[in-house]
C-alpha cells in the first residue's frame, strides 16, 4: 500500500524537531483525523536556510512532512510557497488516496509558516487557496 519512500521517510524522517526563535511557525491540522503539522523557518535572505517539523498523525502524514521539508530546504520563500501537495506525494512515488489529504497538510502548514515569516518581517501576507474540497472530500472518512 504504501510506496518505499513513504516507509523510508516515516521510518527515518529528515528535518525533525524544533528550531529556536525561528524566523516562521505554521501549524495545519485537521482534528477530524488527528494529523497535525507544526513547520519551522529559518530564513536568511530571502532563503529557507533550515526548516524542521513535527508531527502527530500517520505514517503518510509524517512522509508527507518529512518530504516536504526535503523539497523547500535551500529553496526561496517563493519556491517553498509554490510547493503543492501533488508534488510531495509525487516525490514519495504517490499516496493511497485516503492519504492524499497528508500531503496537503504539509503543503498548509509550509505556507501558513511562510506568512508568519513575512507577517514577523511587515511583508503582507499571501493568499492561500482553500483547500476545503480535498478536506470536505475526506470528513466524511473515519479511521
Amino acid at each position: 500500500m504504501y510506496s518505499e519512500k513513504v516507509l523510508d521517510h516515516f521510518q527515518n524522517p529528515r528535518n525533525v524537531g524544533e528550531i529556536e526563535n525561528p524566523d516562521g511557525v505554521g501549524q495545519a491540522g485537521n482534528p477530524k483525523c488527528g494529523d497535525i503539522m507544526k513547520i519551522y523557518l529559518c530564513v536568511e535572505s530571502d532563503i529557507i536556510t533550515d526548516i524542521k517539523f513535527k508531527t502527530f498523525g500517520c505514517a503518510s502524514a509524517i512522509a508527507s512532512s518529512s518530504m516536504a521539508t526535503e523539497l523547500v530546504k535551500g529553496k526561496t520563500v517563493e519556491e517553498a510557497w509554490n510547493l503543492t501537495n501533488r508534488a510531495v506525494a509525487d516525490a514519495l512515488d504517490g499516496l493511497p488516496p485516503v492519504k492524499m489529504h497528508c500531503s496537503v497538510l504539509a503543503e498548509e502548514a509550509i505556507h501558513a509558516a511562510i506568512n508568519n515569516y513575512r507577517r514577523n518581517k511587515g511583508f503582507p501576507v499571501w493568499e492561500e487557496e482553500s483547500h476545503d474540497e480535498l478536506v470536505e472530500h475526506h470528513a466524511h472518512h473515519h479511521h
